[in-house]
């Protein structure tokens, strides 16, 4: 069996290929003229959620609500039309944790 010399095409860069993704750095914004940082695409950011009281939805955080009223009145909705969920409303000053019932029909 005779060697022969495998020829292989050259490569090409990023700056030869058009259809080649962007760098990185080509998905940022632009910067913000307050002087803040740019934000980058495709990142996860959390939520800042400002309420007093959490609604979580199987132990997910789902929204804040600045009243209890409010966040029953939410949390009772989605238990009415999902009641195989479970549905808490979660306190951030007190750090207490009360699930939702339906009432007794």
């Amino acid at each position: 069996m005779a060697k022969t010399q495998l020829k292989l095409r050259a490569k090409k860069t990023a700056e030869d290929d058009e259809t080649s993704p962007p760098a990185a750095d080509a998905l940022t914004a632009p910067a913000k003229a307050d002087g803040a940082e740019p934000e980058v695409f495709g990142s996860q950011k959390k939520k800042h959620d400002t309420g007093r009281y959490w609604l979580q939805v199987d132990r997910q955080t789902k929204g804040s609500f600045a009243t209890a009223e409010a966040a029953e009145a939410a949390g009772l909705a989605i238990k009415k039309k999902f009641s195989q969920v479970q549905v808490a409303i979660y306190d951030r000053q007190e750090s207490s944790n009360r699930i939702l019932e339906l009432p007794a029909a």
